[in-house]
């Protein structure tokens, strides 16, 4: 093994290449491209294969990272990549779009010895496309049909997940949306410099041959009643994730141009697609992005492309404390996003109704709170204007009210559904939910976790109802 890992210490990490900022600024491509098969290899050989495999722990699907670096490195990728598969049911949706600093790269053991930390997310990007061109990626087939169905509300990557794991376990499924294309976040939420649109529908079309059934345009509570739905099928999974956009609380929020991070970046997303719809573009605008996530970095980099004459990310907190990626923060700033660290909005002023600047005050960093978060505290007589056209609102989200699906739904006080913390059933019996509508708003890779686990639970559900059945 020595001979072909622990390379860490001749090897220095490299990610794949990059498109130049410039260039690639004047598109909606992605950035990275993939390594080729000897720099995949090459880069997986600096795995240190060590006792405790800290990478493993700080994935959410404890994805076994170690294994397939080492058949990497030993240039077997098909075995790599179905080892990898066994864990995640999007590798290279995950490769592309998860935050690996924060996560698995951020715990990697030669990353903290001061080595830098072995590329996973590249890898596993190539791994999986190399998968897809060659073939690798095996249809769903289940070895037996079974008679009962299963109904999943919200084909984002949580509904996605589960759908997957029940049907190869031969459930009928049927995914509804009530969007024209399913996907959710994916689809709509996500740039394509981030995650081509094309990579979300080969894994839709993938769903589809396995005999996965969706159900477009549809929203549950209007156009079919959850009662309605429950009669349908044998079991719900309710995967809707969080869309309700947190909002400004300051004077001159109401004006024209204050717009929400989501429907932006949906906007832009069904352009790309093609769909004729009206534009809201921050072409030849002064844009003012508020928030320090990674939607207001996708926010701030759509905002680059559309052509916007400035645009500058407002946030309270330092740097250091941004919850996004660093990886996303950097390159946003390559690309000529100008950061205001350590401001919070004042007010938004307008002439005529149309806003016209945002007035910011500077913070001071303080003790952390019970979250382990640092406090903030504005500091007197620091206000400054930063000129803004448009100002995007990108503070994260909370749920919509899910008694308008039903009423008999037991909520946790921040709106989520409440369900058993190992099973997800919730208290309407044979309904489960999974993702964002559970945890609040997260991770793309807590919502494939947490409709993989779900998906198992509902297995046995679903096995115990046929039970149940042939005994009567």
């Amino acid at each position: 093994m020595t001979d072909t890992m622990l390379k860490f210490i001749s090897i220095d990490g490299e990610m794949p290449a990059k498109r130049d900022a410039k260039v690639r600024a004047e598109d909606f491509g992605e950035i990275y491209a993939d390594y080729i098969r000897e720099k995949a290899a090459e880069q997986s050989s600096r795995c240190s294969q060590c006792g405790v495999p800290f990478c493993q722990s700080g994935c959410p699907l404890q994805n076994n990272i170690p294994d397939w670096l080492y058949l990497s490195a030993e240039g077997r990728l098909e075995e790599a990549y179905q080892l990898s598969a066994q864990t995640n049911s999007m590798p290279e949706i995950c490769g592309r779009i998860c935050p690996q600093d924060r996560l698995c790269e951020g715990a990697c053991v030669i990353e903290k010895s001061g080595h830098g930390a072995v590329t996973i997310g590249a890898i596993e990007k190539t791994l999986t496309d190399n998968a897809w061109e060659n073939g690798w990626v095996a249809a769903i087939k289940p070895g037996t049909e079974r008679a009962l169905s299963v109904g999943i509300i919200g084909s984002g990557p949580a509904g996605l997940a589960a759908a997957e794991a029940l049907r190869e376990q031969g459930w009928q499924v049927s995914i509804y949306d009530r969007h024209d294309r399913a996907g959710g976040l994916l689809m709509y939420g996500i740039p394509n410099f981030k995650l081509d649109k094309k990579i979300v529908q080969r894994r839709l079309d993938h769903l589809v041959d396995g005999g996965v059934e969706f159900v477009l345009g549809t929203s549950i509570g209007t156009d079919i009643s959850f009662d309605d739905l429950r009669k349908k099928h044998a079991a719900i999974l309710v995967a809707t994730g969080v869309y309700k956009s947190r909002a400004l609380q300051v004077p001159g929020c109401g004006s024209d141009g204050v717009i929400e991070a989501l429907p932006y970046l949906t906007s832009s997303n069904k352009l790309g697609l093609g769909d004729k719809i009206e534009n809201v573009t921050a072409a030849d605008k002064h844009v003012v992005v508020i928030g320090g996530g990674d939607t207001a970095m996708d926010c701030v980099r759509t905002a680059v492309r559309q052509k916007a004459k400035s645009v500058t990310c407002l946030y309270r907190r330092d740097q250091a404390n941004m919850p996004g990626s660093a990886r996303e923060t950097r390159n946003a700033m390559d690309e000529g996003v100008t950061f205001e660290w350590l401001a919070a909005p004042q007010s938004i002023h307008d002439k005529d109704g149309q806003v016209t600047k945002v007035r910011a005050t500077r913070m001071r960093l303080g003790l952390p709170d019970q979250s382990g978060r640092q406090t903030v505290t504005p500091i007197k007589g620091s206000e400054f204007d930063v000129k803004a056209d448009m100002v995007i609102q990108a503070l994260g989200f909370t749920p919509e009210d899910m008694h308008e699906i039903s009423p008999d739904f037991k909520l946790t006080d921040w709106g989520t559904l409440k369900t058993h913390p190992t099973k997800f059933e919730t208290n309407v019996p044979g309904v489960y939910a999974a993702g964002d509508i559970v945890r609040g708003a997260s991770l793309v890779v807590w919502a494939i976790r947490e409709g993989r686990d779900a998906a198992a639970a509902m297995h046995q559900y679903l096995e115990n109802q046929l039970a149940e059945r042939a005994a009567e």
